[in-house]
């Protein structure tokens, strides 16, 4: 079993959003995690705690700068879940990683998100 967390600030969330806008979103999510947050009243809380949840994830894999944004999908309300696509579910095969179960949480603050990637026998 690995574990990975991440904590972000909801506001340099928001503060990409504004400054780097569609090219954030695009490079960061995929399409359907973008028609999830951008569907809420407060998106950069969603994106915050999408993104922190992606971190996570690639630290509980410790497959670090050799993901992608977008190979890391988190998907499904009220359980999150991960989807690896690409070089991530390669390398997530590789090495033999099982499930990965996914908690994230968010204040008006701050977002965060803690993975456990479990032995493929669990």
């Amino acid at each position: 079993m690995k574990v990975g967390v991440d904590l972000i600030e909801i506001e340099r969330i928001r503060r990409s959003l504004a400054r780097h806008g569609d090219g954030f979103r695009e490079r960061c999510f995929t399409e359907a995690e973008r028609a999830y947050c951008d569907s809420k009243p407060n998106p950069p809380q969603h994106y915050a705690g999408r993104f922190a949840a992606k971190e996570a994830v690639g630290k509980a894999l410790g497959c670090g700068v050799y993901y992608t944004w977008k190979e890391i999908e988190i998907r499904g309300r009220p359980k999150p879940g991960v989807f690896l696509s690409g070089r991530t579910a390669a390398y997530a095969e590789r090495i033999g990683a099982g499930p990965i179960e996914l908690s994230m949480t968010h204040s008006r603050e701050l977002a965060a998100a803690i993975a456990v990637v479990l032995d493929p026998e669990a």
